[in-house]
């Protein structure tokens, strides 16, 4: 994949369609699955932030162009107004206008992409988030905070570090509540751009459910 870096707030790269298959992607299910087409903008985006430190917040602009042998996309980080009252694009118009939008993507991707933060998904009946840590011991600091076993978690080990993932249903926790507890989590450990789907297929899993629980019985 290649990456050119425009400005602070824009990156462009290009990724052939033999890379996405050897990714593990169809080209076919890119155009139609919503769920693959958004794995792989995230494994790319992964490999921007590792390669440009290109660090995603807020809601993103995508503009993705279909050329014979693959894709080329920009992403752009809205910047707000100085009023404070709406988002904007920190480069002109006329550049968007040189580069065609693929609207078959764009209509896949536009809704999830568009969200405050890239650590969790919109509400609709839960919210999960990912979060990772670099060292064991932070997880086993983090289990002696009171108010987390009744969280849904699942602990993951990928590329030298450690992931949890945490589900909250819409019907058990409130807004603010949700707030608290990944405020806890974040003093141990980072936010993370990689998917759980990424983690899922080549990580390891290594405590299915009840992770604060698990730990402090085996570590403390």
């Amino acid at each position: 994949m290649d990456i050119e870096r425009i400005n602070d707030h824009t990156v462009k790269f290009y990724i052939s369609y033999i890379d996405i298959e050897e990714r593990g992607f169809d080209r076919e299910e890119i155009w139609y699955n919503r769920d693959r087409s958004e794995e792989l903008f995230w494994e790319m985006m992964d490999e921007v932030h590792h390669e440009e430190e290109f660090v995603v917040e807020g809601p993103l602009w995508i503009q993705v162009q279909a050329l014979d042998k693959g894709l080329e996309i920009l992403v752009t980080k809205a910047q707000i107004s100085k009023d404070g009252n709406k988002f904007e694009l920190p480069i002109s118009d006329e550049k968007f206008k040189d580069l065609p939008v693929d609207a078959r993507i764009e209509d896949l991707l536009e809704n999830h992409f568009n969200s405050n933060d890239e650590s969790h998904t919109e509400f609709d009946d839960r919210m999960d988030f990912l979060v990772r840590f670099q060292d064991f011991e932070d997880l086993i600091a983090l289990s002696k905070r009171t108010g987390l076993d009744d969280l849904s978690t699942k602990l993951f080990f990928f590329e030298g570090n450690y992931y949890l993932y945490t589900e909250f249903l819409e019907d058990e926790f409130e807004e603010d509540q949700i707030d608290d507890i990944l405020s806890i989590l974040l003093e141990y450990g980072q936010e993370t751009s990689t998917t759980i789907y990424r983690i899922e297929e080549y990580g390891k899993v290594i405590m299915e459910s009840d992770v604060f629980s698990q730990i402090r019985k085996y570590f403390l």
